[in-house]
């Protein structure tokens, strides 16, 4: 099985083209920036993976998609190669998209919003470290759960 399910922010915008093709179809190409779990000296980094979307899921990206956003991509791996003009064999991996989807809401997305936090950064005085609010004191009892 060849699935892969990402989790990042576009590092630019989606460059769209349409093919030439008698059905002609839109092309996206864009860069997603995938997190990686903190290594052994605390250092975060990040994985920037090449996805291609055709037909549909490309007029969305081409649409709604801009540099900054935060998506869910799921799709598969796919491989291949060519020759360059300067005659050297150049091999490629991309995602090719199956689905995309926002993972976060467009306002905390903007990029003029003090509310995100890129990882790794402290969280505000009122949240924890995994970004959950702390539930204030005596309202333990008012919560339908425990």
């Amino acid at each position: 099985m060849n699935k892969v399910i990402l989790m990042g922010r576009l590092t630019r915008d989606p460059e769209v083209r349409v093919s030439q093709n008698d059905g002609q179809m839109a092309i996206a190409r864009y860069t997603l920036a995938v997190d990686r779990r903190f290594n052994r000296n605390g250092d975060q980094t990040a994985d920037f993976i090449s996805c291609v979307a055709f037909g549909r899921s490309a007029e969305f990206a081409e649409k709604y998609l801009k540099q900054g956003t935060k998506i869910v991509v799921t799709g598969r791996i796919q491989t291949g190669s060519y020759t360059n003009k300067d005659g050297n064999r150049v091999y490629t991996t991309d995602v090719v998209v199956e689905d995309q989807e926002f993972a976060e809401s467009k306002s905390s997305s903007s990029s003029n919003d003090s509310s995100y936090q890129p990882a790794g950064s402290p969280a505000p005085a009122n949240t924890s470290a995994e970004g959950f609010m702390s539930i204030p004191e005596g309202i333990e009892d008012d919560l339908p759960f425990k």
